[in-house]
């Protein structure tokens, strides 16, 4: 029902360009497994309507031979009785298959959205999404395809195959009987239409409001000791009020449409099955039918209205995951894509190999052009080399693109011109063209690293699982951690950890992946900040011992005098 009721994104204000069909070939077309669920949910349908008329004809046929046999003369109607039951157990696991099918592909779908999208935030950088908004969806936002998968889509399988079948088998039967049901059953879909045209705004603003009640809510939580210091902690309570009033406003309006559209829908349905009821039963009475094919006929009619009934009652468990996979596409959209083999000049240097032949730790960037946010609208080109075992600082004031650099040599922004070029096996390569390869080569410290629940031995491994005791201790006495134990808890985010710790955690861990796993780059940005002297001349050094090309990203005037070069990026 997707493009009966379009949504704007939440958070975004948009409404789709396009009104898309019931099913959304984009929630498919990223996974081959879920695609394989969707044509059992159709072979399911087609089996459930064949059933469905089987289970009409054999069960008229019961009660014929019932009523037209003899007293105590019930020999007949048994014979009739082993299909029955035959029928109804086909139907009844049908039934349970369907939503083991409907399951496994909303399970599917939304950790693939889920990926897309975590994906899209790492690309986008600081230019992304605010946290609470992005949370919201990808959590319970995209939690509604559950409704989409589980329940509105085996629903709709049903509702396109079964009305087909069943009204092919009662024109067969009963041509005027058919005839009414094609002239009644297309009012539903109407009725449909005209309900999510209704719905999609009312849906797309609850969305809106949920989003903002989750991004006010984190917002409040980030910035609560800073609120708390200048006494507005209590002023915020009546604004997170508000907005919760107005999730509750919508979310009840939402909930009247779907009341009142059930119960247009079922007194519909209802009233079409009764004017069937009734022309058979007057042709019956009248003796222009028999028994049999009027109750043939009256046992299919509710079920050709059925699979109807149950769509419009899905419809609205569907809406808030159809809208909210619509956020995650255009979310998706708008995050700039990874380097491509098309998208990267090579007038001279050939792909990555296929093998996973080591990189000789000699990195060379030609003449890089960047987007950024300099004085001009444009950074100046960026040439640097780093070879084995030296240490190139690269400086300049904040927004000189220093942050944007690092982004293309990890490959997760593409440069507007220029190379990025490495030596592997006497060759000159473009690692970006390989960049899930290139990272495994690369060790990494952010500024602001991050750091999960466990221990400190435990954010070391997190780069090399097979980690032995000894190589981690080496890695944490080389990084200057000496005041952490490898099994030290560590709470969520690095909570409890100071600032200085938590980055020499992170520069230990860049330390065991050149020492144990074989990185042959080591890229930093600000490493050193908050160490003392002596601490940063030590992690310096084990830096340059480890023989590995060093790019570090700093201010301080102790780490530019110890860079073999400085190259700067303000010129």
């Amino acid at each position: 029902m997707a493009a009966l009721a379009p949504t704007a994104a939440p958070g975004t204000g948009r409404t789709p360009a396009r009104r898309r069909g019931p099913v959304d070939p984009r929630l498919w077309s990223r996974s081959r497994p879920a695609r394989l669920r969707l044509a059992g949910l159709v072979a399911v349908g087609s089996l459930t309507a064949l059933v469905v008329v089987a289970q009409a004809w054999f069960l008229s046929r019961a009660v014929t031979r019932l009523v037209a046999a003899p007293a105590g003369g019930w020999d007949a109607a048994l014979d009739v009785l082993p299909p029955v039951v035959v029928v109804l157990a086909v139907r009844a696991v049908l039934a349970a298959l369907t939503p083991l099918l409907a399951a496994g592909a909303a399970t599917r779908v939304k950790a693939d959205l889920r990926s897309e999208l975590l994906a899209a935030r790492v690309r986008q950088g600081d230019a992304g999404a605010d946290g609470g908004r992005l949370a919201d969806l990808v959590t319970e936002g995209l939690d509604g395809l559950d409704g989409y998968f589980g329940r509105y889509l085996p629903a709709l399988v049903l509702a396109v195959v079964v009305p087909l079948v069943v009204g092919v088998a009662v024109l067969s039967a009963d041509p005027l009987s058919a005839l009414i049901l094609a002239l009644t059953l297309p009012l539903i879909p109407v009725f449909m239409v005209l309900v999510g045209w209704h719905t999609r705004d009312e849906v797309a603003r609850r969305q809106r409001v949920q989003s903002r009640l989750a991004h006010h809510f984190a917002d409040l939580v980030d910035g609560l000791p800073t609120l708390q210091v200048f006494g507005r902690a209590r002023a915020q309570v009546e604004g997170l009020r508000r907005t919760e009033t107005a999730h509750a406003s919508e979310t009840m309006t939402v909930l009247r449409t779907t009341f009142l559209s059930a119960l247009v829908l079922e007194l519909l349905a209802t009233l079409s099955v009764a004017v069937v009821a009734v022309t058979v039963g007057l042709r019956l009475v009248g003796g222009h039918l028999d028994l049999g094919t009027a109750l043939f006929v009256l046992l299919l009619a509710p079920e050709a209205f059925l699979p109807l009934r149950q769509v419009g009652t899905h419809f609205h468990e569907s809406a808030d995951g159809a809208a909210a996979a619509e956020t995650a596409f255009a979310r998706i959209a708008e995050a700039p894509a990874l380097p491509s083999p098309t998208a990267l000049p090579s007038p001279t240097a050939q792909a990555v190999p296929s093998s996973e032949e080591a990189f000789d730790p000699r990195l060379q960037v030609d003449a890089l052009t960047l987007d950024g946010v300099a004085v001009d609208g444009r950074l100046a080109p960026l040439s640097l080399r780093v070879g084995p075992g030296e240490l190139v600082a690269l400086a300049g004031p904040s927004g000189s693109g220093k942050s944007t650099a690092l982004a293309v040599l990890l490959g997760l922004q593409r440069p507007d011109r220029g190379r990025v070029l490495v030596r592997q096996g006497g060759r000159t390569v473009q690692p970006l063209r390989d960049p899930e390869r290139w990272r495994r080569a690369i060790a990494w410290v952010p500024q602001a690293p991050t750091l999960l629940a466990g221990t400190v031995a435990d954010q070391l491994r997190l780069a090399v699982p097979t980690a032995s005791d000894a190589s981690i201790h080496s890695a944490l006495a080389g990084a200057g951690v000496d005041d952490l134990h490898p099994d030290s808890p560590v709470l969520p985010g690095g909570e409890g950890l100071s600032t200085g710790q938590r980055r020499r955690v992170a520069v230990a861990r860049a330390l065991l992946q050149v020492e144990a796993a074989g990185a042959q780059l080591v890229i930093m940005d600000e490493p050193t900040a908050g160490l003392d002297p002596a601490r940063e001349q030590a992690v310096l050094a084990r830096v340059r011992a480890l023989g590995a090309a060093a790019l570090v990203v700093s201010h301080r005037p102790a780490l530019l005098a110890a860079a073999d070069r400085v190259v700067r990026t303000d010129r």
